[in-house]
């Protein structure tokens, strides 16, 4: 199974995210099947690739609470209804 999930980067006590597709067996901070986003929750910056995001989303792809948390605030899913 695909999950959406948040790959964890950066510097000690200052974490940043990467938003990735990954098999749901590998570990956290494994190699992704594809890059979607980034994530800083020091600035509460958020850059997705959307389009990649709803791709990924329409062929069954489960996100964590975290990232779906992060997709609902940005409105991404309104873009998957349509």
């Amino acid at each position: 199974m695909v999950k959406l999930r948040l790959k964890r980067f950066g510097k000690k006590f200052e974490a940043s995210y990467r938003i990735v597709a990954t098999q749901s067996t590998s570990r956290r901070d494994g190699r992704p099947l594809e890059e979607l986003g980034y994530y800083n929750p020091r600035t509460d910056e958020v850059r997705l690739d959307v389009p990649a995001i709803v791709k990924r989303l329409q062929q069954g792809a489960q996100p964590t609470r975290t990232v779906r948390d992060i997709l609902v605030k940005q409105k991404v899913y309104e873009q998957l209804g349509a």
